[in-house]
């Protein structure tokens, strides 16, 4: 939840609802608007009467400030507004509210009536949100109801209106889904014994469990998830979000709806509903609030209190993405462009699992995959369905494997081959295959950088002159928070000195402006928003082919790499906190030391 401190104004004497009138002649006593721009706010809310909240009406005429800059919007009157009224201003976080305790305390109904909404229950007090903050009568009857202190905060009329909606309709599916199923949960080593107390399980299509699960997915679409995590506990279940990397508790269910959220999601994904004792994966596609496609991966995994789902969701806008879009610096793109164009050979790209591989490689295939060329992709699972592409499923229980699938690729015509990881040698020496026959071939593997992508082949089996007649360059990529342009604060307190440490023996050039994050409602007060790619490309040299002919160390490719060009990710990193787009922690979290 995201708190303002208030303004110190005078208190105000008003009592009662808010009025428009008296509150443009506030805002102008106050300084906040000229006594022109009030007379021209009068003639033109006086036109036709409105049914809608005072500071909507006003901010719906974007009325000028007195000093000049944006007009004031309905976040700024409604910040203004809690200054007079002498409470704090609050910007809804709905990733911060227990919508459960929330509907305990008030019905949706009395909310509505009052313009108020519970945000925050602890065991001495109730946290409420107004949009009329001369209005107390509902105090002395919260209080009393929920044997709690009310402490008053003020928000914005429209988030009100819309999380009571939201809120209230959500507390109620759950309800309802929790009735329909009564206490049963799923089964687990723990309770067992639980089981004969009710033969009643909910039903996946029930109506509570539909809104829940639809709830769920637009919820995540709107706050920007990655993934979405359903995992039950002991006592309940837990719904996390992963956004920008972290995860964030969302919501707690009891464990019969969590179970039949599960066998829903599980339905709907063509998945074994009744089979819980092994993973499965599966595959959904469904639309988002603007209407485009978005695709979900599924997986399942039994854990010791049952079935643990986490969906990965793919951003409709990943495979379109240019290269400045994906994080990468002019240096490296220009390079990775001539490195894909090239007509048959070997592209690898590296990193830990959630380091954008995917990202990079379906929005590179997606700019070469013209009319003229066959770009063909073996998958485990297929990531995203592209039209462009001839994708197919690696299937282990039907012995059809990477190897396989490759293999069976060769008789396809292909032009552009994408592998989705080199597990073990058979796979990588079919991949050779491909490219000694005049195919471009990309694949991932994990490892910390660039060069060890070479010596984890050669450990694989693959002989160092087959390496050198094949491989074209290799990708190694992080991801990293960005920081939020909107409250990012210039560190005057860092120095070059202490980047230039973190880089030795490289340096720096050019200008240096690195920021700090501060926290504002855009950002949820983290100080970051999105992510971004840091890449490390290594491109194979005659002189890096000489070093790995003579069965070299890691050390002795790095170091030939580097004069070939790359530059390592935390150089790449550290450039971006030269430019003010992260900070230094963040890259010493995620890229490997130099040496």
């Amino acid at each position: 939840m995201t708190a303002v401190a208030r303004p110190k104004l005078a208190r105000s004497p008003q009592r009662g609802p808010l009025d428009w009138r008296r509150l443009v002649e506030w805002l102008g006593q106050d300084g906040v608007i000229s006594a022109e721009e009030a007379q021209r706010t009068i003639a033109r809310c006086s036109q036709a009467e409105s049914a809608q909240h005072p500071l909507v009406r006003l901010a719906a005429v974007a009325m000028e400030r007195a000093a000049g800059g944006k007009p004031l919007d309905i976040e700024s009157l409604t910040q203004w507004i809690a200054g007079r009224a002498q409470l704090e201003y609050l910007r809804i976080d709905p990733l911060k509210v227990d919508v459960g305790k929330v509907a305990d305390t008030m019905s949706a109904g009395y909310a509505e009536r009052h313009h108020v909404l519970p945000v925050q229950v602890t065991l001495s007090e109730v946290v409420v949100a107004t949009a009329e903050p001369f209005l107390t009568d509902w105090v002395d009857e919260v209080e009393r109801q929920s044997r709690r202190t009310v402490r008053r905060v003020v928000a914005s009329p429209l988030d009100i209106q819309r999380y009571t909606a939201e809120f209230f309709a959500l507390a109620k599916s759950v309800r309802a889904a929790q009735r329909a199923g009564g206490n049963a949960g799923a089964a687990s080593f723990e309770q067992l014994v639980e089981l004969g107390k009710s033969n009643k399980q909910l039903d996946a299509n029930d109506q509570g469990v539909v809104q829940v699960v639809d709830w769920l997915w637009n919820y995540a679409f709107e706050q920007r998830a990655s993934d979405i995590h359903l995992e039950p506990r002991r006592e309940q279940g837990v719904i996390r979000f992963r956004i920008d990397g972290v995860l964030h508790p969302v919501y707690q269910m009891p464990m019969g709806v969590l179970s039949a959220m599960t066998a829903r999601i599980k339905l709907l994904g063509r998945m074994d509903v009744v089979e819980k004792r092994r993973p499965q994966d599966g595959r959904i596609k469904t639309r988002n609030q603007r209407g485009d496609e978005v695709e979900m991966r599924l997986s399942t995994l039994p854990t010791a209190f049952g079935e643990k789902m986490v969906m990965r969701i793919f951003d409709p806008d990943t495979a379109v993405k240019d290269l400045d879009a994906l994080g990468f610096a002019q240096h490296d793109a220009q390079r990775w462009e001539a490195l894909v164009r090239r007509p048959h050979g070997i592209v690898l790209v590296t990193g830990p699992t959630g380091s954008g591989k995917t990202t990079t490689l379906y929005s590179t295939l997606k700019r070469i995959a013209t009319e003229e060329v066959n770009v063909s992709t073996v998958e485990d699972p297929i990531e995203m369905i592209e039209p462009a592409f001839n994708q197919t499923q690696v299937q282990t229980q039907l012995d059809f494997g990477f190897a396989e699938g490759l293999r069976a690729l060769m008789r396809q015509d292909p032009d552009i081959i994408m592998v989705g990881e080199i597990r073990d040698l058979q796979t990588a020496e079919m991949a050779v295959q491909a490219a000694l026959t005049g195919h471009l071939v990309f694949s991932t593997l994990h490892t910390n950088d660039a060069p060890s992508a070479i010596t984890r082949l050669m450990e694989l089996g693959i002989p160092a002159y087959l390496i050198n007649a094949t491989m074209l360059g290799v990708l190694a990529q992080r991801l990293v928070r960005t920081l939020c342009k909107q409250c990012r604060q210039q560190d005057t307190g860092a120095s070059r000195e202490a980047l230039d440490a973190v880089v030795k023996p490289w340096k720096i050039a050019g200008g240096y402006k690195p920021y700090q994050p501060v926290g504002c409602v855009d950002c949820r007060m983290t100080g970051f928003l999105g992510r971004m790619g840091l890449y490390e490309l290594l491109t194979v040299s005659q002189a890096f082919k000489d070093k790995v002919a003579q069965s070299p160390s890691i050390d002795a490719l790095r170091r030939q790499a580097v004069a070939d060009g790359m530059r390592p990710l935390r150089l790449a990193g550290a450039l971006r906190v030269a430019e003010g787009l992260t900070t230094l922690e963040e890259v010493l979290t995620a890229t490997p030391p130099l040496d």
